[in-house]
């Protein structure tokens, strides 16, 4: 005698009904007809013979039947997804050239951990450069991808980010912030920061000098950290030794800088658009969250 099998179709149906608490809701989920769910519903109900919901007003409620079973779903489901993403990961092969500035590697070690475990046969090169090189390299085909602050002399890319540039100092020393302001700047050409922070303080009136440049922020944190600049960054690149400067502070209000992925012209490789699909998943966030 055949032994009794789930259908995964119907258990998935379950545990949107539970996530949902609705049949409604569910059938939105799902993209099925609310009828569709409710018969779904029902044949689990017949095949197990117990009843697995009840009514409270317009909300439905489990049993204590209908609550085990969520348990087993919800585990048999994850089991099913696990086992489909890795036949398919195992079937992803080739190699993958990412590009992105140095400040932004800190933001995606856990992408590229999970990309490896994923698909451990693609070859992934990470090459740190420029945000305006790296959109150059990209459209040049140098590069697969390039995730970089999105340029305005080169748009393009798809906006994964928005983030708030914020003047920044020394958590324990900082410098005079009267005329002219000695600012730690990025190499003129290599990034928007630049151009944003002098922009705003020339509309403010206000003077400044270029006391330090870098090309990245690595260059540029132990001046500000020593008290002898005021540096441009994104929420998200501050650090333990850097301290965002408020309004009290007089200097102008920045604008948000935007973070863009680039793909190259040509049609995006599997493993190219997995990890591309990764990293928006990882970096989208609203913008007030950040």
């Amino acid at each position: 005698m055949r032994a009794p099998t789930f259908d995964l179709t119907l258990l998935r149906t379950l545990v949107a009904i539970a996530d949902t608490s609705s049949v409604t809701a569910a059938a939105k989920r799902l993209a099925y007809t609310q009828s569709t769910v409710s018969m779904q519903l029902q044949r689990l109900e017949a095949q197990l013979a117990v009843s697995l919901h009840e009514r409270d007003g317009r909300r439905l409620r489990f049993t204590a039947e209908g609550e085990r079973l969520l348990g087993h779903a919800r585990r048999l489901l994850a089991l099913n997804d696990e086992a489909w993403s890795d036949m398919q990961a195992r079937q992803i092969t080739g190699d993958l050239t990412l590009g992105i500035p140095e400040d932004y590697a800190s933001l995606l070690p856990s992408v590229f951990a999970y990309f490896h475990q994923l698909y451990p046969a693609v070859g992934l090169t990470v090459k740190c450069g420029t945000s305006a090189h790296l959109v150059e390299q990209v459209k040049a085909s140098e590069l697969d991808l390039a995730l970089v602050t999105r340029q305005r002399n080169s748009p393009g890319g798809d906006v994964i980010r928005r983030e708030p540039l914020v003047w920044a100092v020394g958590v324990h020393q900082q410098p005079s912030l009267s005329d002219p302001i000695p600012l730690a700047l990025y190499t003129p050409g290599a990034d928007v920061f630049r151009e944003v922070a002098e922009q705003a303080l020339q509309a403010a009136g206000r003077d400044w000098r270029v006391a330090y440049t870098s090309q990245s922020m690595a260059g540029l944190a132990p001046i500000v950290t020593a008290g002898l600049a005021v540096v441009v960054v994104t929420r998200s690149m501050l650090t333990p030794t850097l301290r965002p400067l408020d309004e009290s502070s007089g200097l102008p209000a920045l604008p948000m800088i935007e973070l863009a992925l680039h793909r190259a012209p040509h049609r995006p490789s599997e493993p190219a658009r997995r990890l591309g699909e990764l990293i928006r998943e990882q970096l989208a966030a609203p913008s007030e969250a950040l």
